[in-house]
């Protein structure tokens, strides 16, 4: 029985730093590219191995038949075995170089190791390198401690049986067997922790927390059963006994996970309590005052502060969404960003479920970028510093953090459209209202009272001269009639759908504004007039009006307060088609921050740009003082159609 085993504990002796060697070649990447440097540099040594175990095994197998048999028997393979090297027997020089060869040759494929094909496979070996450095030691130890003591074992059964060896040595052989399999077991908990610090077998881009947490708890488990199933033995307890005290453990340790996993539960609840509770936009936007912008920040800090365990962060928004939703959101308030255009990070954005590593040296301390996507493609980016401590972000923090800023964004491009929609229904309301009243007084008090003298002069008077002034009256009435029309708002709309975008546009311009400008240059591709006749109506009409405000904002304010300019005034209108309809407009003007503001209120553009949002595009205005003022309107093929 004790033979048994003995051979038995030598088996993973034997095989466990050739499975060790094998994880860390899987690890390095041997097997996926044979014309890597590593396949090249270890493919011999790995043959070679092979066949060590292969033979150790034998030999194994061998020495638990020869001890199994009489001692007279089978002499010559008994001598065979016992052959040693310089006083040393073979079997110890044989395990040690195949020891030393299998952590050798794994220290070397984890320092050099191969290709990686899995994303963020790097960041995944260098966070778990430690880990397997470790291990490799620890089993190093291990191998040497097994060498060891198999040379002492084979030398003394030269001179006496291998019975008497074991019976007078147990207590030895029992503790040098209590630290091997301690050494394996701390092994096994360190290649637990390389899987968990990074997940480098699992092919996730991030670790996960429910399984580092999962494992943890495993090990405490196990921790707590061996010491009581060892207490067990030690105090010689009846079987009865020791699988009902095992029965309490296992019962024990589930409700204590179970109440673990409750509070942790409750207090993500509270961490995402910020983003749970109504804003209250409904109330916002039918108080009798203007209606207030939502506030995100305070959610936004929550987030960072309370979930992420973010140093900084930084939430912007790109695309049509971006004039709605403003500045960004910066965390913390004193955190100055000193970022690089984010177009690169935004051309790489191409799985809306991969976040994009950042190098912190060229992005002012920011380690990742998550891209957040809705239904019309990139809304924002969601930029992360380092976590306090130095730890990872885990994915299922990463999860969180994209719903929540795609969350945090259209939620505030949502209120503030309805916002801005409010504001200008109510001010469409009141000037209706103000025109009403104005119809109303100037017909009563203004042009009824002449039109009611007109016909006392024409009724009572004859003459060639009373009713040559009773002409001039009723023209002073039509005039100011005439005059009131005019002042009362126009529609394009007929011309628009009739004449098409551009033949429209270019009428307008024509017909409006061209005393307004020395000079208009026309810059239009004919695939865009095509392409602008199939998109639909309502939208046409908002592409419209946007363009018309531009033009009417660039003749009203771009010759500056005094209207006198050294160059002659000249506005561009480019239409081109490129992935969707592209409208630019371009005065040479004296630029958007050098007029006054107390000539326009910003009140046009602001809701042009979320008229342009709501039909999914984009409405983008630049500006250099003294050089330039552009307008770009931009709709996206998708959308177009």
């Amino acid at each position: 029985n004790v033979v048994f085993w003995w051979g038995v504990g030598l088996v993973p002796a034997i095989t466990l730093p050739f499975l060790w060697y094998l994880v860390v070649l899987w690890y390095a990447g041997f097997w996926e590219n044979q014309s890597s440097d590593l396949y090249r540099r270890q493919h011999i040594w790995f043959v070679f191995i092979l066949l060590l175990v292969g033979g150790g095994l034998l030999g194994l197998a061998l020495g638990m038949f020869l001890l199994l048999t009489p001692p007279w028997q089978f002499v010559q393979l008994r001598i065979f075995l016992r052959w040693s090297v310089l006083g040393v027997p073979a079997l110890v020089v044989g395990y040690s170089l195949y020891i030393m060869l299998c952590i050798g040759l794994a220290l070397d494929a984890l320092a050099r190791p191969g290709p990686v094909r899995r994303v963020m496979g790097d960041a995944a070996r260098q966070r778990a390198r430690p880990w397997f450095t470790a291990v490799s030691i620890t089993l190093l130890i291990v191998g040497l401690l097994t060498i060891g003591v198999m040379g002492w074992v084979v030398q003394d059964a030269r001179h006496r049986p291998f019975y008497d060896i074991i019976n007078q040595n147990l207590t030895i052989i029992a503790i040098l067997d209590l630290i091997i399999a301690s050494l394996i077991g701390v092994s096994v908990v360190l290649l637990g922790r390389a899987v968990v610090s990074y997940e480098v077998f699992t092919g996730k881009t991030l670790p996960r927390r429910g399984l580092w947490r999962h494992w943890r708890r495993t090990i405490f488990l196990a921790a707590g059963y061996s010491l009581l199933v060892g207490g067990s033995m030690f105090l010689d307890l009846r079987p009865i006994y020791s699988l009902l005290l095992t029965a309490l453990l296992i019962a024990f340790f589930y409700a204590l996970f179970s109440w673990r996993s409750y509070r942790e539960r409750e207090r993500t609840i509270d961490s995402l309590r910020p983003f749970l509770t109504s804003q209250r936009l409904y109330e916002q936007l039918l108080t009798q005052s203007d209606p207030a912008a939502v506030d995100i920040t305070a959610p936004f800090r929550a987030l960072c502060a309370d979930v992420l365990d973010a140093r900084m962060a930084y939430l912007t928004a790109v695309g049509p969404l971006a004039p709605l939703v403003g500045p960004p959101l910066i965390y913390p308030i004193s955190y100055r960003p000193a970022l690089p255009p984010l177009a690169d990070i935004t051309r790489q954005s191409q799985n809306p479920q991969m976040p994009i590593p950042l190098d912190p040296e060229q992005h002012d301390g920011m380690v990742w970028a998550i891209p957040l996507w809705s239904e019309r493609g990139l809304i924002g980016l969601f930029l992360l510093g380092r976590k306090w401590g130095d730890g990872f972000y885990t994915q299922e923090e990463i999860d969180v953090a994209r719903v929540s800023g795609e969350r945090l964004i259209d939620t505030k491009a949502s209120a503030e459209m309805a916002r801005r929609l409010m504001t200008l229904q109510r001010e469409r309301l009141a000037n209706t209202q103000i025109i009403d009243q104005q119809t109303r007084r100037v017909l009563h008090d203004d042009i009824l009272p002449e039109i009611q003298m007109a016909i006392i002069l024409l009724g009572g008077q004859t003459e060639n001269g009373v009713v040559g002034e009773a002409v001039n009256t009723l023209t002073h009435a039509h005039k100011q009639i005439s005059n009131l029309l005019r002042d009362m708002p126009t529609t394009k709309a007929p011309e628009v759908a009739r004449l098409g975008l551009v033949d429209a546009l270019q009428q307008a311009v024509a017909h409006e504004f061209a005393q307004a400008f020395d000079e208009v240059v026309w810059q239009v591709a004919e695939t865009a007039v095509y392409q602008a006749k199939t998109i639909p109506t309502l939208t046409a009409e908002v592409i419209f009006y946007a363009a018309r405000e531009a033009v009417r904002n660039a003749a009203k304010y771009g010759r500056g307060e005094d209207g006198m300019m050294e160059r002659p005034f000249r506005l561009t209108i480019t239409i081109t088609w490129s992935s969707g309809l592209r409208v630019q407009i371009e005065d040479n003007g004296v630029g958007l921050t050098a007029v006054n503001p107390a000539q326009g209120s910003g009140q046009g553009l602001a809701l042009h740009t979320t008229m342009m949002a709501v039909i999914g595009g984009e409405l983008i205005a630049e500006s250099t003082p003294g050089q330039f003022t552009r307008v770009t309107l931009f709709l996206p093929l998708n959308q177009g159609n």
